[in-house]
This record gives structure tokens, C-alpha cells and sequence, in this order.
């Protein structure tokens, strides 16, 4: 079976305007494989993602800030990656437009290393 080859970096022609753009890229029992597309968005006034799943998640281009339940932020950059424990509620407060940002997120049942629960 011949595959072609994910490229993680390339931008689709047509983004969605009011939405973020998912992909699923891998799935299995309790795991999940997506990339994410942002650009400009960010999560509406008064949300909170509160999910069922941890997810690890890396940006790999543009920038981007998250809000965590206590009011402090994230501002992540390129190369940035955090640990996102079940329940934890957070929300994405700004996104780049002019570079869009590229996600990369793992949904599952894992654990942070002690290093990676630090940054």
C-alpha cells in the first residue's frame, strides 16, 4: 500500500475563515493524531476547552498564547510544546495570522516526563 507522505508545514489553498482547521492524522484505542491550523483565531470569551483526553501538543510555526483556569498565560513560539493534563481547563487567547500557526497535538492517557512538565 503506497502512501503519500503528510506534509505538515504545507498550507491548504482554502483555510475555513471562522474555524480552525483539523486533520486527523492517526487514531487508535485511546489516541489521537491531529495537526491544527490557526490563524488568527482564538477561543471565544467565557470558553473553556475542558477535555476528557491529556493532550502534548507542539506549535511548529507561528505564535500563539494560552490561558490557563488561574489567569496565568503560555506564550509559545515555534518549537514550543506543552503538557495538557485531562480537566485542565485552558483556552487559546491569541493566535498569529500573518504566519499561521501549525500544530501538532497528541490526545491520549500519557503521562509528561519530568522534563517536558517543567516547560
Amino acid at each position: 500500500m503506497k502512501r503519500e507522505p503528510v506534509r505538515l508545514f504545507e498550507i491548504p489553498d482554502t483555510l475555513p475563515q471562522e474555524d480552525e482547521f483539523f486533520e486527523t492524522l492517526a487514531s487508535g484505542k485511546g489516541l489521537r493524531i491531529e495537526r491544527i491550523i490557526s490563524h488568527g483565531h482564538k477561543t471565544p470569551e467565557g470558553r473553556w476547552y475542558d477535555q476528557e483526553l491529556d493532550e502534548w501538543v507542539v506549535l511548529l510555526g507561528g505564535e500563539a498564547t494560552l490561558e490557563w483556569e488561574d489567569g496565568t498565560q503560555s506564550k509559545l513560539e515555534a518549537g514550543s510544546a506543552v503538557f495538557i493534563a485531562a480537566h485542565q481547563r485552558h483556552r487559546v487567547v491569541a493566535t498569529s495570522s500573518d504566519s499561521p500557526c501549525v500544530w501538532l497535538a497528541v490526545h491520549g492517557r500519557m503521562k509528561p516526563s519530568e522534563e517536558a512538565a517543567t516547560t
